[in-house]
């Protein structure tokens, strides 16, 4: 495979104003494309420092991607940079100057002469259309050497890629058709992930497998090509047997899944309707179930019981098990469940109560989480948990905890 990298311009990226969003999105495809990712490189908005960390570049790379400075400022510096770099001129790109010009008639503003300057590509590249805003990119095919300009902000960017740049290097290579599928983890780290797998790891080759780890879970995304989609199917489904093999019982979906989309898939397949008690996690659960399209068939509605005052008067939790037993505990988490379900009328409910920090109470360490979960009649099970991290990662890690918890209990009380 050949190799490639990615430069992203922008000030406001070094400084750390903003995150590089767009090298995590681009790093994702590179393998489907057919190239190891070996680099990345920031540079600020600086024709001297550009041009340096081009000249490095194409010492070690074939495929050179840079986003981000292809707008009307005087700082939007990356095409000139880039085509004084290639010895080629700018010239204008007639349907995107059209475009541009369409838009502002259509939002009835004047356009200024420096709007103009982002219709310029560099001559002898192929142009790809921005649908999602003005400055066009580009892909300039050198000697054993490509070039691709994008622009900066990732809602122009993502689509850009997606129907854009990925149609134009895959057209011609039907006869090597790549695929991917990524195989989510949770429960398991990604350092003993790797470890489970060290040698299918250091010996690949076709298929490739990456891990990336984000949020408290791993994927693995393997990537095969062959002749055909079939043939590349085939040799995806080798490696995943030998993944499964090895931790399986980490894997709880794959590809645009995430632990929420499949809870609710599995509450859909067995008619079954949720209900939630939150008080540490401030209906972060709720948010990630109402964030999916539908759920409004499962899920019939939460309480965000943050005080004492709400455990007590809206979920009936008695005031004597708080002054004995304290909000964080496992008596608190069990009776929120049993009776946000009874209150909802729900087939399936969840709770969860803890100390997220910054400064621990109720003499509780920082991390300390109950989550309660009750399945139709079947009597109410605490689970304890003990997390690290930030407020909102031990607030996330605890709903996904959750959610990973309600798949699992939904599955063997189904199989009874």
């Amino acid at each position: 495979m050949k190799k490639a990298e990615i430069i992203a311009v922008g000030t406001e990226l070094l400084l750390g104003q903003i995150a590089n969003t767009n090298a995590q999105f681009l790093a994702k495809h590179l393998s489907t494309l057919g190239y190891h990712h070996h680099f990345q490189t920031v540079v600020g908005d600086n024709a001297e420092r550009l041009k340096h960390v081009l000249d490095v570049a194409i010492t070690r790379s074939d495929l050179i991607i840079l986003t981000g400075g292809l707008g009307p400022t005087k700082d939007d510096l990356t095409k000139e940079v880039v085509s004084e770099f290639l010895n080629e001129t700018l010239i204008i790109h007639e349907p995107s100057l059209q475009f541009i010009e369409q838009y502002f008639l259509k939002v009835n503003r004047p356009m200024t002469e420096n709007n103009k300057k982002q219709a310029l590509v560099i001559n002898n590249a192929h142009v790809l259309m921005n649908h999602n805003g003005m400055a066009p990119g580009m892909v300039y095919e050198g000697e054993n050497k490509q070039f691709v300009l994008l622009p900066g902000p990732p809602k122009e960017m993502i689509p850009m890629v997606e129907n854009e740049l990925i149609p134009y290097f895959l057209k011609g290579k039907e006869t090597n058709t790549i695929v991917s599928k990524e195989l989510k983890f949770f429960g398991i780290g990604e350092s003993i992930l790797e470890t489970k797998i060290i040698d299918l790891l250091e010996n690949q080759s076709n298929p490739t497998i990456a891990p990336l780890a984000s949020e408290g879970e791993v994927m693995l995304r393997v990537t095969a090509s062959a002749e055909d989609e079939v043939a590349a199917n085939k040799l995806i489904e080798q490696a995943e047997h030998q993944i499964r093999e090895r931790v399986g019982q980490f894997i709880y979906g794959s590809n645009g899944d995430n632990l929420f989309i499949v809870l609710s898939k599995k509450l859909k397949k067995h008619n079954l309707s949720i209900s939630a008690a939150e008080s540490l996690t401030g209906g972060l659960f709720s948010k990630r179930m109402t964030d999916i399209p539908g759920n409004s068939s499962i899920f019939k509605g939460s309480i965000v019981c943050y005080s004492n005052e709400v455990k007590q008067n809206l979920l009936n939790v008695p005031k004597e098990l708080l002054e004995k037993e304290g909000a964080v505990s496992i008596e608190c988490a069990k009776s929120l469940v049993e009776n946000i379900q009874s209150i909802s009328r729900s087939d399936v409910s969840i709770s969860f109560t803890g100390e997220a920090g910054p400064i621990a109470s109720e003499d509780v360490p920082v991390g300390k989480v109950y989550i309660g979960i009750k399945i139709a009649d079947s009597p109410a099970i605490v689970k304890e948990f003990q997390f690290s991290g930030s407020r909102e990662q031990i607030r996330l890690s605890s709903v996904k905890n959750g959610a990973s918890l309600l798949v699992k209990l939904i599955n063997e009380s189904q199989d009874l």
